[in-house]
């Protein structure tokens, strides 16, 4: 392993430790997690923008001019009302929070899945807490992004831009405003972490063990179905605290109703009131529709990104010219 192999270029046995937290398993630094993840994360995220777009109008209640939960009569009325730009509105916002969020995601989860693995890879528990830990820390750096993202996305030329809307937020709404919904985002990206990464940790060994000889770690297939399979379930359970944390990220945008305080119950309450509990699970399909592609191409991607640098790390070590 390529831990070994730089522990071993120190003498005094004192350094090994240092050495060893500070690069990681699969051959990788720290750092070339963060890159691969960072990479995946922004293709990810950019490519299934339009279907996030649609999810974010039909869960957006109140007075927005989206009331029907059905997929195709939100996207027509997105596109008679704006045209088709405005399934990209707000994609800046989220090009500068996906990159350092999946940055933090995929090194926290590597990290943690070492330290709780043990010698066990097919832990399934070590995958679900490890996923756990990285969602916390992700979302601190993602969230405020998000809300802008949100907001922008709802249009009605509300905000000129992402940093207008930044502006506007800090001037009348004030800091705590990019927070409200973290409580909400962490308690929803959790189990669904949890799901996710179980899922797609068990999925790719179980076709691993179906079809050896074809189906084996390297092969990109084997990531996106795996990744498929993980952010649909996922994205499943977990839609009803989604409804909750956009109705707290898009409060007062666009007519939307405002809430006297950020508590999860209070949402609920209002949801159920004015929408039944199908309310809770408005945006449900293209959630679904989102995170099972984009699952399957921000594993992939992140995959074949870590591939590349063990393969760069090989030839660094061996000391090819490439």
């Amino acid at each position: 392993m390529a831990t070994e192999a730089t522990a071993s270029k120190f003498q005094n046995p004192d350094f090994r430790p240092v050495e060893i937290s500070v690069t990681a398993h699969d051959g990788l630094h720290f750092w070339q997690f963060m890159v691969a993840g960072s990479i995946a994360g922004s293709v990810e995220h950019m490519a299934m923008f339009p279907v996030d777009t649609v999810k974010t109008h039909m869960q957006a209640l109140g007075s927005c001019p989206i009331k029907s939960v059905s997929v195709t009569h939100a996207l027509r009325s997105i596109l008679q009302s704006d045209g088709p730009s405005a399934l990209y509105r707000g994609i800046a916002a989220m090009g500068l929070g996906a990159g350092p969020a999946h940055a933090v995601y995929f090194s926290v989860y590597e990290v943690c899945k070492k330290y709780f693995s043990g010698n066990n890879p097919n832990n399934s528990m070590a995958h679900a807490m490890s996923g756990v830990c990285a969602t916390v820390c992700s979302d601190a750096v993602f969230t405020p992004m998000d809300v802008v993202k949100q907001r922008l996305q709802l249009g009605n030329n509300t905000y000129k831009g992402v940093w207008d809307c930044v502006k506007r937020i800090l001037r009348e709404e004030g800091v705590g405003a990019f927070y409200a919904s973290y409580r909400t985002t962490v308690l929803m990206n959790a189990p669904f972490t949890a799901v996710h990464f179980a899922t797609y940790e068990a999925t790719k060994r179980g076709l691993m063990e179906i079809s050896p000889e074809s189906a084996n770690d390297e092969r990109l297939v084997v990531h996106a179905t795996a990744g498929a399979a993980a952010g649909a379930l996922a994205a499943a359970v977990t839609t009803p605290l989604d409804v909750v944390k956009t109705q707290l990220q898009c409060q007062g945008v666009c007519g939307c109703d405002r809430f006297k305080s950020d508590s999860i119950g209070d949402v609920i309450k209002v949801i159920l009131k004015k929408d039944g509990y199908r309310g809770l699970m408005r945006g449900w399909i293209p959630r679904m529709l989102f995170h099972a592609p984009a699952a399957a191409i921000c594993w992939s991607t992140y995959e074949a990104s870590k591939a590349f640098f063990q393969e760069l790390n090989n030839n660094s070590n061996s000391g090819t010219i490439t």
